[in-house]
């Protein structure tokens, strides 16, 4: 046997063994510089076959050392069972192996987990196949009398059915999950607190995919959960939560008849002295919210679940010292570098406006109950204020009865801490319950404005954000009466001497207000602007943002030559303080992308200095990027950011400024640089270099033409939906080519149409890329109707059903002339789904005339085709108001 001949003869040399300890050893250094020769040492071991066999026998074997470095010796087998599991020797994957399965049960806590984690990541690497004998092996170690044996086995198993869940449920495993779950739900009653919590976790993994084996023994496992329900343990309460709160999702079925039980079990748990407790249960009613039942399920229990929910909404003391809620005066202390999140630059995503909205839905929305968001992201009273708001619009103004008399006490409470809780959960309902409290307001909302003057921080913070989720109720009153006090007060928050509430001054709804905000332009602008002088590092990011989000809301009203005056000189001051290498210009960058747009010829006396510097960038990043990839020892991987942020302002140049971009664009090298970023491996450096390519193809196609041949195959290669936004841009700027292009589109046709007709046919393809790729159909179609028309059947249906939904638009106008072309092409094409036809014809609240008569002839023509009787019968499928719609406007 290979194993034994593998053990008998491997056998560290001392010498050897002695080095590694000391790199070991000098790894836990916390010198920088240590730890770097350390790293190169350790990447230079990995020539040597058997280094691996020394880090094992580390871990295992070398009982003399301390269980640190053991771990550590194991965590740097991980890495390279990570990097080079494939270049490992055979002999040298199977000791591992054999070392792992024997010391799954090392008395060592950490060293155990060490081996799991180890046995998890070798499982990853696709080796359940190769390693058949792991997890019969595993499973025989969970009946050992010894503890750590079992408890090690269960360790490694929960881990594998995290990372591996799918393929355990597949056939080329033989389904070995049909052995293991009735094997974890035996040891839901062992006696060990952790063991039972480990058998819970390992069967939790299989509830959100409905895995056959678990459904078929959902009754055993529902049953053993309900006699776990009051487990001593937190991690098993916190297990029985969790597992409950996703069986509401799958098999709901099962637990209605236990509901009321149920709900009664998590209005404790909600309550539980653990925290980690109280947030699984408190998931409960997020979950249960989002179920048809909920109403009728859940309103017997509304007067006990409101102050549960209210009272997890106040501040834990831990909260208050973490948010440093008891310093009040912060604005000139310096930003911590540390606290500064990461800004992640999204890049430009090309979506269609849709019926009154301009809202993207596949983009993450920024959460809205995101109103502290220096501590853990998720927490108790972010879940309790995220429950009712869902709830709020499920019941509406039923739940004002349990809500109004807590609130009255709440708002008015002396301590600040619950006055603050009152003044979250009026944020919290304000969206289901609108209705019920709009008698209140005129009282509330003065109320709240002389709480943005309060003397507690964390109290002007949350009352900025709560008075944004009122704010178009605002808008909608007199402005003397509300909106004028309110800004004088926001616009003083905004110059808070605390940074969390100049941060939160600026969440007041600047998108909802919109144009109401026109008449307070110079006033918000002379703030902004005074601001620029009095910020620290963190909340100049945001200034940035909030400009930006201003000039998005009210558009070409800041096209004005005295708000220019007073907005661009401080922001083109930052712009020339900035180097070229100083992440400051992403937000930046943006920033001045939202005001081109805005601005439009307004930003013409700014844009060449701007224009440069973006294509400057660009090359730059690019050069490096050669660099590093032909001499990876001397130069460093160059930070793509740059490149995205100044792709995606140059597309904002363009959207605003349209043809007069185009003599900047004859005097630079874009379009070359363009050809280098659309080939690039890192997909949103390809997504904001074909947004770029849609606007500069509407903006200056004179000079896009000419490259288009090399262009189109590119294009052709990036529609895949596998990656969403990447294949949306890579979409529309088709769509946009093939419009300028007109009938010479025909050569480039072959090269996209297939995986076109392929994504408008795909199931779950988010909304956003459905709509693009539809109307680059339509476009398609209608400059070369010959080409595209034979394909019509296999498109049609969801061609219709996608586009019905978007506004009245030229993207909408072009793609309806090609699909009305197509079908004078190739008529029998959309026959068997004309009633489809009809509907889209029908979302039109105002085609152009000579569109209008293009929709007239074809429904005429069709009704003529099948007679009068059989276009009765037709149409006595369509729903009420379509019929009505089409009589009207089409007389059929």
């Amino acid at each position: 046997m290979l194993v034994c001949k593998m053990e008998c003869q491997w056998k560290p040399d001392e010498q050897g063994l002695q080095q590694i300890l000391q790199l070991l050893k000098e790894s836990q250094s916390p010198d920088t510089s240590t730890q770097r020769s350390v790293q190169q040492r350790l990447e230079q071991l990995n020539q040597y076959p058997d280094f691996n066999n020394y880090l094992i026998f580390v871990l295992t074997k070398l009982k003399s050392e301390d269980e640190p470095t053991r771990s550590l010796s194991g965590l740097i087998l991980k890495n390279n069972v990570k990097a080079h599991y494939q270049n490992f020797p055979n002999g040298v994957s199977e000791f591992i192996k054999s070392e792992c399965l024997q010391n799954i049960g090392d008395s060592s806590p950490l060293i155990r987990a060490t081996v799991g984690i180890l046995i998890t990541t070798i499982a990853s690497k696709g080796e359940l196949q190769n390693w058949p004998e792991l997890l019969p092996k595993l499973c025989l170690l969970l009946d050992s009398e010894d503890y750590n044996t079992c408890e090690g086995a269960f360790g490694a198993l929960q881990k594998i059915c995290e990372d591996s869940a799918e393929i355990l449920d597949s056939d080329m495993l033989d389904r070995p999950l049909n052995i293991m779950i009735p094997k974890f739900l035996q040891f839901f009653k062992h006696s060990s607190p952790k063991i039972r919590s480990h058998a819970m976790a390992c069967v939790n993994q299989f509830i959100i995919s409905r895995t056959q084996a678990l459904m078929l023994h959902i009754d055993p496992f529902i049953e053993n959960l309900f006699a776990l329900a009051t487990d001593e343990e937190p991690e098993v309460r916190k297990n029985v939560c969790r597992a409950l709160v996703m069986l509401l999702e799958v098999r709901l079925d099962r637990l209605l008849p236990h509901m009321h039980n149920i709900i009664e079990y998590m209005l404790q748990r909600t309550q539980d002295q653990d925290e980690n407790v109280a947030l699984e249960a408190c998931e409960f009613w997020l979950t249960l919210a989002e179920q048809p039942v909920c109403k009728e399920v859940l309103c017997g229990h509304l007067s006990q679940l409101t102050p549960v929910l209210v009272n997890g909404m106040k501040y834990s003391e831990i909260d208050i010292i973490l948010l440093k809620g008891d310093i009040e005066e912060d604005e000139a202390i310096p930003d911590n570098e540390q606290d500064i999140r990461p800004r992640f630059h999204r890049s430009r995503t090309v979506a269609q406006q849709h019926e009154g909205d301009g809202i993207e839905e596949d983009e993450d929305e920024d959460d809205e109950l995101d109103d502290d968001d220096t501590i853990s992201d998720w927490n108790l009273r972010k879940c309790s204020a995220a429950a009712l708001d869902v709830l709020a619009n499920v019941f509406r103004d039923d739940l004002l009865l349990h809500i109004l008399p807590l609130l009255k006490e709440l708002l008015f409470h002396p301590e600040w801490v619950v006055k603050e809780s009152g003044i979250l959960v009026l944020g919290a309902i304000a969206e289901g319950c609108m209705q019920g409290m709009i008698p209140y307001l005129p009282e509330l909302i003065p109320h709240l404005i002389q709480c943005l003057s309060d003397k507690k921080a964390l109290v002007r913070s949350i009352t900025c954000w709560t008075l944004s989720r009122y704010a178009h109720w605002v808008v909608s009153q007199p402005p003397d009466i509300y909106l004028k006090p309110l800004m004088t007060e926001l616009l003083k928050r905004i110059l808070d001497s605390n940074k969390r509430v100049q941060e939160a001054a600026y969440a007041f709804g600047l998108e909802e207000a919109c144009t109401e905000l026109v008449p307070y332009l110079a006033f918000i602008l002379d703030t902004l602007v005074f601001a620029f002088s009095k910020y620290q590092h963190k909340n100049l990011l945001i200034l940035y943002d909030a400009i930006g989000t201003l000039a998005d809301s009210v558009g070409h009203h800041l096209n004005k030559p005295e708000y220019i005056q007073m907005l661009m000189p401080p922001l083109i001051q930052k712009w020339n303080q900035l180097k070229d290498e100083d992440k400051d210009l992403f937000p930046l960058l943006e920033c001045l992308s939202s005001v081109a747009t805005a601005l439009q010829s307004g930003f013409l006396p700014y844009c060449e200095p701007v224009y440069q510097r973006c294509v400057n960038l660009v090359q730059k990043t690019l050069a490096q990027a050669m660099l590093h990839q032909s001499q990876p020892d001397q130069y460093e991987a160059p930070d793509k950011d740059f490149m995205i942020v100044a792709l995606d302002l140059l597309s904002g140049l363009a959207e605003g400024l349209g043809g007069t971009i185009e003599q900047l664009v004859a005097r630079s090298n874009i379009l070359t640089l363009m050809y280098q970023c659309m080939q690039d491996k890192m997909p949103e450096v390809r997504q904001s270099s074909f947004a770029l390519l849609g606007d500069l193809t509407k903006a200056c196609f004179q000079h896009v033409k000419s490259c288009i041949a090399d262009f189109m195959p590119i294009l052709g290669t990036n529609l895949n939906p596998e990656l969403i936004s990447v294949c949306n841009n890579a979409t529309w700027a088709i769509g946009e080519i093939s419009i300028q292009m007109g009938p010479e589109m025909q050569p480039y046709i072959a090269m996209v149409l297939h995986q076109l007709v392929e994504i408008i046919n795909r199931p779950n393809t988010p909304k956003t890329l459905l709509e693009n790729t539809a109307i680059t159909i339509g476009r398609l179609g209608y400059v070369c109707p010959q080409e595209v028309a034979p394909m019509l059947q296999q498109f049609i249906r969801p061609w219709c059903t996608s586009l019905r939904n978007i506004r009245d638009n030229e993207e909408k106008d072009s793609a309806f002339r090609g699909i009305c072309t197509m079908i004078s092409v190739n008529p029998g094409g959309v026959v068997q789904d004309f009633i489809f036809f009809c509907d889209a014809v029908a979302s039109w609240v105002n085609p152009k005339d000579d569109l209008r008569d293009m929709f007239y002839k074809i429904l005429h023509g069709f009704k003529n085709q099948v007679g009068e009787d059989n276009w009765r019968r037709f149409s006595d499928q369509f729903p009420m108001p379509l019929k009505e719609r089409l009589a009207t406007f089409y007389g059929v």
